[in-house]
């Protein structure tokens, strides 16, 4: 008789062990994701880069944006960490993401829409927040450098190769279809236009000089994807790319007291003005020569900008709504009659769709930006990726940025994401120096 509890208390540790298994194996693919928070989150940034909303392709982006979140705060719950801390610059952040979002709300549901709003507001703010809790040591920014290199090569190669008519090299394909995006004339890369190219260009090239001048990288082949960023540059055939690359290469060499980056910077900016004098005599020198004195575009935009400026004088407090302008944008414009226009500029589109509140939150957003570069770096990251270099360079990258942003709109999910984490990596090592930690 003594033995029937013995037989009884067996199957029950064997399926109380079977349930164990059980719930092991089901929170296994949380576990490997809770592992790889740095692979998904540049995994993310590489989606963002390749998938354009125009290309009827699975949305990656998306996955891979919705994997990251997972990721982290899956992690972030194992370690018993809080996964959103709030930084000055969250708050104006959340109130214009908070705008766009009542504004859509109120609207037919339009996917269009929504996508643009994730772009522009809901993916900065969380890649944001994010990074603070992906990027933890040294071997991580690290390989956030070498995921810049690469991605600048590709780049680079995908634009010199528009530049010399070696079209065959050009990948992925969608990027030769005249049909998608905009500026299929010029070496608009896989963001299917040519501003949103150039600014990612510039800001990645600014980033691999940081790592080749600080030492984290080297050799003869670094050397050379520098050089081609002014060609790469130059093949976009936008002006503000230009002068924003013009004027970033001329800060740098004004800011560093290393005599040694100055003749680097300066190295640049010649073979900036060889490759222009090269191409002189060429096809397309003439290109080249066309875009500079070319008044269409100009006549365009100021157009496109006194209709947008009337529609502001109509809702300048409220304004007219997230994603309204470009079809009501029309009937302000004489001269033109597309049934869509698009304002071409950041700061216009903001005034116009969100008011006066709705611009002045974007400039404190930007001024606490700026703000993150004049932090203190801890003891321990002085030779670090967040160096002091870094934070010199930093409002040359804002520049950048915003410079752009004023001839065209930042809908561009990767250089805002980029930007937006280099952000989050600095307001996480100005907390670290708040409270005294390492990296």
């Amino acid at each position: 008789m003594g033995s029937i509890p013995i037989l009884a208390k067996q199957p029950a540790a064997a399926s109380a062990r079977l349930a164990v298994w059980i719930i092991e194996l089901a929170l296994r693919p949380l576990q490997l994701l809770a592992s790889a928070p740095l692979a998904l989150f540049l995994a993310a940034l590489t989606a963002m880069l390749l998938r354009h909303s125009d290309v009827d392709f699975y949305p990656i982006d998306r996955l891979a944006f919705g994997l990251l979140v997972i990721s982290v705060i899956t992690g972030a719950v194992i370690r018993r960490e809080s996964f959103f801390h709030a930084e000055r610059i969250t708050w104006p952040m959340l109130a214009l993401t908070s705008l766009a979002v009542v504004s859509a709300i109120g609207q037919p549901f339009n996917s269009e829409t929504w996508s643009l709003l994730a772009a522009k507001f809901i993916v900065p703010f969380t890649l944001f927040h994010l990074a603070r809790l992906v990027f933890r040591c040294e071997s991580d920014f690290h390989r956030f450098e070498i995921f810049v290199l690469v991605l600048l090569a590709y780049l680079s190669f995908t634009a010199v190769a528009f530049l010399v008519g070696a079209r065959d090299f050009i990948f992925p394909r969608y990027i030769l279809d005249p049909s998608l995006g905009a500026h299929a004339n010029r070496a608009r890369g896989p963001l299917l236009q040519a501003v949103a190219n150039g600014v990612s260009l510039n800001m990645l090239g600014l980033l691999a000089f940081h790592a080749y001048r600080r030492g984290s990288v080297r050799g003869v082949k670094v050397a050379l994807l520098l050089v081609s960023v002014p060609f790469a540059i130059l093949a976009t055939m936008t002006r503000a790319v230009w002068v924003s690359f013009a004027g970033s290469v001329m800060v740098l060499v004004f800011l560093s007291r290393n005599r040694r980056l100055q003749w680097a910077c300066a190295g640049l900016a010649l073979i900036a003005v060889c490759a222009v004098a090269m191409l002189g005599s060429t096809p397309f020198g003439d290109a080249v020569s066309d875009r500079l004195q070319e008044r269409g575009p100009v006549d365009f935009r100021a157009a496109v900008y006194q209709g947008g400026w009337e529609m502001f004088l109509e809702h300048p407090l409220a304004g007219w709504g997230f994603h309204q302008m470009p079809e009501e944008l029309p009937k302000h414009v004489s001269g033109y009659y597309e049934k869509v226009l698009y304002p071409h500029n950041t700061y216009l589109e903001l005034l116009v769709e969100h008011g006066i509140a709705g611009l002045a939150l974007y400039l404190w957003l930007m001024w606490e930006m700026w703000l993150l570069g004049c932090g203190k770096v801890p003891p321990d990251e002085r030779r670090g990726f967040l160096n002091q270099s870094f934070h010199q360079m930093w409002p040359i990258l804002l520049g950048v940025y915003c410079l752009n942003a004023a001839v065209v709109v930042m809908s561009y999910q990767f250089v805002n994401g980029l930007l937006f984490a280099m952000a989050g990596m600095l307001a996480a090592q100005r907390h670290r120096a708040e409270i005294g930690a390492s990296c």
